[in-house]
């Protein structure tokens, strides 16, 4: 397959839907040096399964300045869901609330700030979807506490999930074996049924069973 044609295609096919899109959300924005957000497609994606599926209570597990938040949260209003959200990055965190107040989407948003291994290892209540987009190492640290955290029937998804097959640039290199390991241990999983989408830079998707 070839990945920049389909992107193109996909691109183009957008263009003349009305979405919030990345550049729009970040431009303007004071912060400038943050963890990359998930780009459009994937948060076309995230919109759609919540229109879909519908889930109350969704965690997110690395905010970055907040794009894939808002996208979710755009569509969680408008049926009552709530996102909860990890950052680790102070100054990554204050951008995100300064983006979701602008965007009229902090009565939707909770943000948690500091290291998800703590703050997942604390938390007991039950979320129905669950997003991942944090630091790669951290998947499958953070996998068994995922699958603790998600009620029946709850969705798990996991942001770059191709990272294994695209040609990395030396600084990123290191993230390609967590992601390899972390989509063999769901694949396998007895609790969980899982596809890999070729959707932005993959997105695994598991449903607790």
């Amino acid at each position: 397959m070839e990945f920049e044609k389909v992107s193109e295609y996909i691109h183009e096919l957008y263009k003349n839907k009305p979405f919030l899109s990345q550049h729009n959300y970040t431009s303007g924005m004071e912060l400038q040096d943050y963890t990359p957000t998930v780009d459009d497609e994937a948060a076309a994606y995230l919109r759609l399964i919540l229109k879909i599926t519908q889930p109350k209570r969704i965690l997110e597990i690395g905010t970055s300045v907040g794009f894939s938040t808002a996208s979710m949260a755009s569509v969680a209003k408008t049926y009552g869901g709530h996102i909860t959200t990890i950052e680790f990055d102070e100054k990554v965190a204050d951008q995100a609330e300064k983006n979701f107040l602008k965007a009229g989407l902090t009565a939707y948003i909770t943000v948690k700030r500091g290291d998800a291994r703590e703050i997942l290892h604390d938390l007991t209540e039950p979320y129905d979807l669950i997003f991942q987009d944090v630091d790669k190492r951290l998947y499958p640290v953070l996998l068994n506490d995922c699958i603790r955290l998600l009620n029946k029937g709850g969705i798990l998804l996991s942001d770059d999930a191709l990272f294994p097959v695209f040609d990395m640039e030396e600084e990123w290199g290191h993230l390609v074996e967590p992601i390899r390991q972390y989509n063999e241990i769901v694949m396998k999983h007895p609790q969980l049924d899982s596809v890999l989408l070729p959707i932005g830079d993959g997105i695994m998707m598991s449903a607790k069973l």
